[in-house]
């Protein structure tokens, strides 16, 4: 794990994580079958939808880490929804792997060259979503803290 954490420092990973949500954003709507991409499908807007809370997990992470704050409960409950969000990445994987091994299904139709390489491209993209969003998790534990509500409650001054 030391060794995963030197090579995707926070800093790395944050950079990482952005490109590669940014490249999901974008694929989400490319149609792999057809070689198009479909903006009037509702089904496209989803992932991108769920992926403003990851940049906002991100966004909360860097602004912990650049003050030197602690965790508090708004950055947990966001954790947790990210928690939620993982299973959706996982599910978005999984289809994006059924619809690479369906190739063989289609042999008589036309399915265009670029089928194999981007749909490969898109399975990494979300692998290394899926690893970048667990180092993430464990970058927040180590820098910003456990959330440790008993320490939160001991800075807040009543008085202010």
């Amino acid at each position: 794990m030391k060794l995963i954490m030197r090579l995707f420092s926070w800093k790395s990973c944050l950079i990482s994580s952005l490109i590669v949500l940014f490249l999901l954003n974008i694929f989400n709507f490319y149609g792999l079958y057809t070689n198009k991409f479909y903006f009037f499908k509702f089904d496209n807007y989803i992932f991108p939808l769920l992926s403003l809370a990851h940049f906002t997990y991100l966004y909360a992470m860097w602004f912990k880490i650049n003050e030197e704050e602690i965790a508090d409960y708004q950055m947990r409950n966001l954790e947790f929804t990210l928690y939620a969000i993982l299973v959706i990445y996982t599910y978005k994987l999984v289809e994006t792997i059924s619809i690479l091994l369906s190739y063989n299904d289609f042999e008589s139709n036309v399915i265009p060259a670029t089928f194999i390489p981007i749909g490969l491209l898109i399975a990494f993209l979300y692998v290394m979503l899926l690893i970048l969003t667990l180092i993430t998790f464990k970058h927040r534990k180590d820098k910003v803290g456990t959330y440790d509500f008993n320490r939160i409650h001991d800075k807040i001054d009543s008085w202010e």
